[in-house]
């Protein structure tokens, strides 16, 4: 029942038009990595929609089903399984067998529809469900609640006046009639906030009349990558209505590949909500501001070799390809190509929210070892992308095969290459230094030990993310601790023994050794059984 309202021209000419000619094979890095698995064709996974239409929809299917290779509708749970591994577990929706098809058949959108008609009726990844249930019910996709989103702009609002050593960089909310809304990941506020205090650092630094919203602040969508219209629709129009009320002119998306394409492009029809603000890419705001002389940038701040990852939602899907390298070519001194690059550009294993679906992490990061030579083959140290997604999935594959680098985003590489007045901060730090030693000799002692309840401890903290260890090691050190830090199961293990900390602070989701198996180690080891 569903299937008949998808069928617009683009789905119809793209399931009729293939002809099995295998162009698409090699293009698709899950065949390339596992050759002899014919189920990771993407014609063969396109036919599993194309089965439906034509037993269904196609009148070729009535006459001649053997021949078409028309199918019944699925009849059990096993069949509806079987599905739900080949489109949610074997595709990331890259597109990149859309492009190399020579018939223009659009093989992410037929999986897309897959995905949609099985979320339809309850069958989808655990980690889909949850994610799609917070965006429904809380109102971004990582459940981040109002208090605590506030809480963190205002940390990283404060962070930013002391490192500037005045209140006019402060971060501004619900800022009415402000030229720009911002709009951000909920993975920024989560796991990665410095990148929200460097936007606002650019922002200030260009004299920019710029807010952000205190609700409908979530660029990114679901919705995209669970089929769920419905949920994407109403993803977009929450963000369009809190523009539209804080009478901005322009709404900014920070890099996030399928927030910007969901923003701009795919949640307008979703939605079916008229939109009369510009939207742009916070990488092209960035550009902007250099090309405008807004802001100074020295790329001599930026001497470690770099290489770009095109994210597939921002390239593929938006045609993005130039402007990240221009800008990358302002503020960077060494920039080193990836081959294949923008068009050809492999994916980096976490798209189409592969990111939630842990029962996949193992295929996925097999499919990895394309993206891990690509990477490799620059000899880079820095992989920059625009989109927190890539950062997570090409932070797995850096991981998984060891290479030595590590990710950052076109924000950080900016931030950093900034020219301000330096004398003016150097005065401001002075300043700041002299008032918190003037306070620190005021305290008295009994209330300083209060001030670090952990002093005297020592906090082991085992996470694969790096901006995650360096955050929880910033809190623990903050209360007096000592911290070390570990990332995997097998290492936490090994330090665990060795340093004997008080406590552990264990991640659950991690390669190799994940966080359930280290935490039976630890327990059932005599040396660490008590931590």
């Amino acid at each position: 029942e569903q299937l008949a309202k998808k069928l617009s021209r683009q789905v119809v000419g793209s399931l009729v038009g293939c002809v099995h000619c295998g162009m698409c094979n090699d293009a698709c890095h899950y065949v390339l990595t596992h050759p002899d698995d014919p189920k990771m064709t993407p014609s063969y996974k396109a036919d599993q929609v194309r089965k439906l239409f034509k037993a269904n929809h196609d009148w070729t299917g009535s006459v001649f089903p053997w021949w078409v290779g028309a199918d019944t509708t699925p009849l059990t749970d096993d069949d509806l399984e079987k599905l739900k591994d080949i489109s949610f577990g074997t595709c990331t929706n890259c597109r990149r067998c859309t492009i190399n098809c020579p018939m223009g058949v659009d093989t992410a959108t037929l999986n897309r529809i897959m995905r949609g008609l099985l979320s339809h009726v309850g069958v989808m990844p655990e980690g889909v469900r949850v994610v799609s249930k917070d965006q429904w019910e809380i109102g971004n996709q990582m459940g981040v609640l109002k208090e605590d989103y506030l809480d963190t702009l205002e940390w990283m609002s404060e962070e930013l006046e002391e490192d500037l050593g005045h209140k006019e960089a402060e971060i501004p909310v619900d800022r009415k009639g402000a030229k720009i809304a911002y709009a951000i990941n909920p993975r920024e506020v989560k796991y990665d906030p410095r990148t929200i205090k460097k936007a606002a650092l650019i922002f200030y630094a260009a004299g920019e009349d710029w807010t952000m919203a205190s609700e409908g602040w979530d660029q990114t969508n679901f919705g995209l990558f669970s089929g769920d219209d419905q949920l994407g629709g109403v993803c977009g129009k929450r963000v369009y209505e809190q523009t539209a009320e804080l009478g901005c002119e322009k709404l900014v998306i920070s890099e996030c590949g399928h927030g910007f394409r969901s923003s701009r492009h795919e949640a307008v029809n979703w939605s079916g909500h008229p939109v009369d603000f510009v939207m742009e890419s916070s990488v092209m705001t960035m550009l902007r501001y250099i090309k405008e002389g807004r802001i100074v940038v020295d790329k001599s701040k930026n001497t470690d070799p770099v290489t770009y990852h095109d994210s597939c939602n921002l390239a593929r899907s938006c045609g993005i390809y130039e402007e990240p390298r221009e800008l990358l070519d302002l503020v960077v001194e060494d920039f080193r190509e990836m081959t294949p690059n923008r068009t050809e550009n492999f994916c980096c294993t976490g798209g189409g929210g592969a990111m939630s679906m842990s029962e996949y992490t193992p295929r996925r990061l097999e499919s990895g070892a394309v993206k891990a030579k690509q990477i490799a083959d620059t000899g880079a140290k820095v992989v920059v992308t625009s989109c927190h997604n890539c950062v997570d999935g090409l932070n797995d594959v850096i991981k998984h095969y060891e290479l030595d680098c590590r990710v950052e985003q076109l924000v950080d590489l900016v931030a950093s290459a900034l020219v301000l007045d330096e004398r003016k901060r150097e005065e401001a730090e002075e300043v700041v230094e002299r008032m918190v030693a003037e306070i620190a000799a005021e305290v008295p002692e009994e209330v300083a030990m209060e001030a670090e309840p952990l002093a005297g401890r020592k906090v082991l903290v085992v996470d694969d993310e790096e901006d995650v260890r360096e955050f929880l090691k910033m809190v623990f050190e903050d209360a007096g601790a000592t911290v070390i830090t570990a990332a995997d199961g097998d290492e936490a293990l090994a330090i665990a023994k060795a340093e004997q900390p008080d406590l552990i602070s264990l991640d659950l989701s991690m390669p190799h050794k994940d966080g359930v198996e280290a935490f039976h180690d630890l327990r059932n080891t005599p040396e660490t059984q008590s931590i």
